[in-house]
């Protein structure tokens, strides 16, 4: 609703759909909150079948329609007692919101298993006393043996998650990172391109994917584990916003997403150090200024 006009919450309101703005700051001693959002992609129905992923609810996620600016995103259903994670989530943030509190089984249904999967919900946000969701990730990273996938649109990680994948790679670990080559946000490339080196020096492999815009949250570790959901691999991601992952152990799952991203780094135009390093001086300082926000972007 923040970033679309007129928004979308006089249309829901019209057709009787009860909504309510997540920290509003249009008043301007409000403002201050303006960083503070939720980035969280849940949708939960009747307690018992759950939604997350990277896919916002926009028409451009609509590719079979030819929108103007086509984005390409990874969505995962889920049931059983996980989805009852996504909804304490939803049911925390409503409370917050609205100061109503959804309980008793008609929002938290019994759920039996159902599925092989070993799963759990992540939340994170500035509100949690640790980084949950940056530590998992970090501790990912150093567990992986074999080869780790990871797919983002946004790639402006804090020092210490470049260092994990940089010795992750000197261990021997093949570390893919896939990033779209067409930025929704072209100022979010030129900022990453400063990051970008220090991998390629290590090892890491970067694959730039053609269109449609790749707006998909992904990591694969051993094709084992798995996290998805609506984090970014960047600093508003990680410190600033309100996020949800699932992670999971689940071979089956990890090899048929390890087999899509496969299918992608096919299309996709491998990122040399020789490119980064060729870029004319002004397109370095344009990057180098741009980078300057980066607790921000």
């Amino acid at each position: 609703a923040r970033y679309s006009l007129p928004t979308v919450l006089g249309t829901l309101r019209k057709h009787g759909v009860v909504s309510a703005r997540f920290i509003p700051t249009a008043l301007p001693w409000r403002f201050q909150y303006f960083n503070l959002r939720s980035h969280r992609k849940l949708l939960v129905v009747d307690g018992r079948l759950g939604f997350t992923g990277g896919m916002n609810i926009r028409v451009g996620n609509m590719i079979a329609r030819s929108p103007r600016r086509p984005v390409r995103d990874l969505h995962f259903r889920i049931e059983g007692p996980a989805t009852a994670h996504l909804a304490q989530v939803f049911a925390v943030d409503w409370a917050f919101t609205t100061g109503e509190l959804l309980e008793g089984p008609l929002w938290f249904p019994a759920l039996a298993e159902a599925g092989p999967s070993l799963a759990r919900g992540i939340a994170d946000g500035p509100d949690e006393e640790m980084d949950h969701l940056r530590l998992a990730f970090m501790g990912a990273l150093s567990c992986a043996r074999r080869r780790v996938r990871i797919v983002t649109p946004y790639f402006l990680p804090e020092e210490a998650l470049i260092d994990a994948m940089n010795i992750c790679a000197m261990r021997g670990v093949e570390v893919d990172l896939v990033l779209p080559q067409a930025n929704n946000l072209a100022f979010m490339t030129w900022a990453a391109m400063a990051s970008l080196a220090p991998l390629l020096e290590r090892g890491v492999r970067v694959w730039m994917t053609p269109g449609p815009f790749d707006h998909t949250k992904l990591l694969i570790v051993d094709d084992l584990w798995v996290c998805f959901g609506s984090t970014n691999w960047d600093a508003r991601s990680l410190r600033l916003n309100f996020e949800m992952n699932v992670e999971c152990y689940d071979r089956q799952l990890a090899l048929q997403l390890t087999q899509s991203v496969e299918k992608r780094i096919a299309d996709a135009t491998p990122l040399t150090l020789e490119h980064v390093n060729a870029r004319s001086l002004p397109v370095r300082l344009r990057d180098g200024l741009v980078r300057l926000l980066l607790p921000y972007l």
